[in-house]
């Protein structure tokens, strides 16, 4: 059978799937609300698994690809929240120094798809570092649903130290240039748009439909942006306009898209919502801005 895509799905079904993915309504709430939605004759239960991620079907470059090398690293957290665990990827052949990229995942952890992220970023010639917000509550469990579970289970001003941490040892990393960006899908985008707040010397930023971060925290970016949205991302897209507002009111440098008719999770490969042209079209745009703003001149 094709792979099925964005427009194999009633509408109603992706609103309702986006509530159950980002934990606003049950999986049981989920079943009980689909039948009537369903298209090609599928129960909900099967509608459900064709809507989630597929990550064998989806990946571009396997882990043991001869063009990188990745390894899974540890250091310490710096709010005592036990171990950062990340996977760091970077070119198996280089010379000179590297600028580094920061790759924040949704809310499910460091699943197979963000690491493919990671190693696509390699291949762009960046050395990319891929944290586990999940690892303090031993790491991606490889079930999405007792992923998000887990989710809900962490202490967020904690993530989010680990993740400005996270930022930090790039920063110093003996391989890389000093220059650090950051790029983040969803719950990560959300995460990329809260430190460009609070790191002065982050250089670069890259959220994909992540939520914006309070309005008075906006003055503080100093990092040039490239913000992305789905068209038909309600939840997110409401947080624009004031985000927009206060962005032009801080003279932050920033470049924004919001990409018509596509849905939230356009980029993830792995999942019916992806849109290749979109994807391929975002994809390109960041590699780009991170190669202007991450390269030492």
């Amino acid at each position: 059978m094709a792979r099925k895509t964005a427009d194999d799905f009633h509408p109603e079904t992706l609103q309702i799937f986006d509530k159950y993915v980002h934990g606003d309504i049950s999986r049981r709430d989920f079943l009980s609300s689909i039948p009537k939605y369903a298209l090609l004759g599928l129960s909900a239960e099967a509608l459900l698994e064709a809507l989630n991620p597929n990550f064998a079907e989806a990946q571009q470059i396997n882990g043991n690809d001869p063009r990188i090398t990745a390894r899974y690293v540890e250091y310490p957290s710096p709010q005592g929240n036990g171990r950062i665990r990340g996977y760091l990827v970077q070119p198996a052949k280089f010379s000179g120094k590297l600028p580094t990229v920061l790759v924040i995942h949704e809310n499910r952890g460091l699943n197979p798809h963000i690491e493919d992220i990671a190693r696509r970023l390699a291949l762009e010639n960046f050395i990319a570092f891929a944290p586990d917000a999940l690892f303090t509550l031993g790491g991606y469990p490889g079930d999405e649903d007792k992923a998000r579970e887990l989710f809900q289970k962490l202490d967020k001003n904690k993530t989010q130290a680990d993740f400005l941490a996270a930022a930090q040892a790039l920063k110093h990393l003996p391989a890389g240039n000093g220059k650090v960006g950051a790029v983040g899908f969803c719950y990560g985008g959300g995460i990329v748009n809260y430190l460009a707040t609070k790191i002065p010397d982050l250089a670069a930023a890259v959220p994909f439909y992540g939520g914006q971060p309070p309005v008075e925290t906006v003055a503080n970016i100093k990092a040039p942006l490239l913000i992305h949205y789905a068209g038909t991302d309600d939840r997110i897209n409401a947080g624009w306009p004031a985000y927009e507002a206060a962005l032009q009111k801080a003279g932050v440098n920033y470049e924004a898209h919001i990409y018509p008719g596509v849905q939230h999770g356009f980029n993830n490969d792995t999942t019916p919502r992806y849109d290749a042209a979109t994807a391929k079209l975002a994809w390109d745009r960041s590699v780009g801005f991170f190669n202007v703003y991450l390269r030492n001149n």
